[in-house]
C-alpha cells in the first residue's frame, strides 16, 4: 500500500487563501468570519478535497503526455 503524501501549503500562501476565504464569505455568504475558521475551513479543504483536484492534474498531465509520446512515434522513418 502506497503512503500518502499530505500536501503541505506555504505559510504565505496559507495566508493568502485564508484572505479569499474571509473575503468569499464576506462577499457572496455575507458573513464575517476569523482568521481561525477560515484555516479550519482551509484545513478542511486541503485534507478532504485536495486530493481529488491533485489527482486529476495527474491523470490531465499522464494522458497529455501520453498524446505527445505518441506524436513522437509518429514521426518515425
Amino acid at each position: 500500500m502506497r503512503k500518502v503524501q499530505k500536501i503541505t501549503i506555504e505559510k504565505d500562501e496559507r495566508e493568502r487563501l485564508i484572505l479569499k476565504i474571509k473575503y468569499y464569505f464576506m462577499n457572496v455568504r455575507e458573513e464575517e468570519i476569523g482568521d481561525l475558521a477560515a484555516g479550519l475551513l482551509l484545513d478542511f479543504i486541503v485534507d478532504e478535497m485536495a486530493p481529488a483536484f491533485y489527482n486529476q492534474g495527474v491523470r490531465d498531465s499522464y494522458r497529455f503526455m501520453c498524446e505527445r509520446v505518441e506524436d513522437l512515434l509518429n514521426i518515425e522513418k
